[in-house]
């Protein structure tokens, strides 16, 4: 009989999503031009915040947000028949993982952090104050169906065995949180198992914390659903929701506890410092963000050694131009700026080698080569750049830097001004990338240096305390998932690799000054 029920409320929402999908489509009256509207399908404990979110939204940009309600499994399901909306509101971390599965979602957004409690009526009339006294014939129990609700999927897996005792022994299964709330505030059963932010929301309840559940904290978020035809302004919403100013304020107001989200602005600025031998491979990636996000993307291209000397120039870590992002071309470069990217995920990794003209008149193919009288040779500045630095540490590990350093005529803060100088018949070798090398494969040749050093490998790292934060992880998200980019640019990946703390990284103690 409850599966029966469980399945009618699953049936009448999905007719109820499909209508609301068709009122949406529907011409607009008097020829007027249709108004923006954002669909989104939200987990019923998340009712109250939301619905009050959105009128303040509405109130202050003029988007209409049709809200649609239920059970985070149903709604999961209805998603997968209509294929239509723009946000997904999920009460658990589980539900976002199985709308992932299911490739209905796209950018999470985390918004709160909610767990398991029981509760009861206010006083504790019944003297409940563990799970066992849930079995008591004196106690009439309420629970959601863990088939529909997360709450109760939550708890079934914290549980365990136990839960099967709860469920047979259950006088009331619903299918949303919201419904079993109201039950226990009308005083129909004794206690429930609910969210705890769910409890300050129904009059007349309070909460019994109990080991078993406390330490099953959720994450409730916001998912750009994959069908979204309007994505920057899906996400404006999710940022909204999220925002400490915003939707936090409100959350926080219902008894939830906040995730942490963006500082709110509009159209919010996220600035990246990236090493010039990235830029081949995300320059259309960063484009494709900013147009996705509805956000400014600044890029600031050069040597990492700039970049890290510039952020050490500025007065603190929360000066409004300090980088929210920082990509360099190789670890050796983060370690300096360690204390505000605390974690590096490494994405790429290239060769380091000579180019020499094709044809290579000059019989140039090792660093003892490079030695010989008379050669024109462009290196990176040592101090500017990531590859300056670990070519001066080769040289001086194979003792060649002196007779090397009498060749330079040149010096750069990034490669590819090396290979435009050799197009331009000014060099006749240079150090540089394996990935500066390969666009002009037709005019230069390239030949790998062959020392444990001559690998440069790309880490990117979010700042801690940045306000776009999130906003920086779903750029690197985005990178991530564009592997195929990466490697037609000539880049080898290792974006699949856990990040690295950044304090743990260690320089070789070649690269080192003695």
């Amino acid at each position: 009989m409850k599966k029966l029920a469980a399945l009618l409320f699953a049936i009448a929402a999905l007719f109820a999503a499909l209508a609301l999908l068709q009122r949406r489509d529907a011409a607009p009256p008097n020829g007027s031009a249709r108004t923006t509207a954002l669909t989104v399908y939200c987990a019923a404990g998340l009712k109250q915040p939301v619905e009050a979110i959105a009128a303040k939204y509405r109130a202050e940009f003029g988007v209409e947000v049709q809200l649609q309600y239920g059970p985070t499994g149903a709604l999961i399901s209805n998603l997968r028949v209509a294929k239509r909306g723009d946000l997904f509101i999920a009460a658990d971390d589980g539900s976002v993982a199985d709308a992932r599965k299911f490739e209905l979602v796209r950018e999470v957004l985390p918004l709160v952090r909610q767990h398991p409690v029981i509760a009861v009526r206010a006083g504790n009339p019944k003297n409940i104050r563990t799970l066992a006294d849930l079995l008591r014939d004196d106690v009439k129990l309420a629970l959601t169906n863990p088939d529909a609700a997360s709450i109760s999927r939550v708890s079934k897996a914290a549980l365990g065995d136990s839960w099967g005792k709860l469920a047979a022994r259950a006088t009331v299964m619903k299918p949303t949180v919201t419904e079993i709330a109201a039950d226990l505030s009308l005083g129909s059963v004794d206690a429930a198992i609910l969210w705890d932010a769910t409890v300050p929301q129904f009059k007349g309840l309070a909460a019994v914390e109990v080991p078993e559940l406390k330490d099953r904290v959720e994450n409730a978020s916001a998912a750009v659903l994959a069908a979204c035809s309007q994505p920057a302004a899906a996400l404006k919403f999710a940022r909204y929701l999220a925002a400490p100013e915003k939707g936090s304020a409100v959350f926080q107001s219902h008894g939830f506890q906040l995730a942490d989200g963006d500082k709110w602005a509009e159209k919010p600025e996220l600035i990246l410092s990236s090493g010039g031998v990235n830029r081949l491979a995300i320059e259309k990636l960063l484009k494709l963000f900013a147009d996705r996000e509805g956000v400014n993307v600044t890029t600031v291209f050069n040597g990492c050694g700039v970049l890290c000397a510039t952020m050490k120039t500025m007065d603190s870590a929360t000066s409004p131009r300090f980088p929210d992002a920082y990509y360099a071309c190789d670890l050796c470069f983060v370690p300096p700026v360690a204390a505000q990217f605390p974690e590096a995920f490494l994405l790429t990794e290239t060769e380091i080698g000579i180019v020499v003209r094709k044809g290579n008149p000059k019989n140039v193919k090792t660093l003892a080569d490079l030695a010989q009288p008379g050669l024109k040779l462009g290196l990176c500045n040592a101090e500017q750049s990531t590859l300056g630095f670990m070519t001066r540490g080769m040289l001086k590990q194979t003792g060649l830097l002196e007779s090397v350093r009498k060749n330079v005529v040149v010096e750069v803060p990034t490669a590819d001004f090396l290979i435009n100088q050799m197009r331009a018949g000014g060099l006749e070798a240079a150090i540089v990338y394996r990935v500066n090398a390969a666009p002009q494969a037709e005019h230069i040749e390239f030949f790998p240096i062959k020392h444990e050093g001559a690998r440069a490998i790309q880490p990117f790292a979010v700042r801690e305390r940045s306000p776009n934060r999130h906003l920086a992880r779903r750029l690197l998200d985005l990178l991530k998932a564009n592997r195929g980019e990466f490697e037609a640019a000539g880049f080898q990946w290792r974006g699949n690799e856990p990040a690295l703390k950044s304090k743990d990284i260690k320089v070789p103690e070649y690269l080192l000054e003695k």
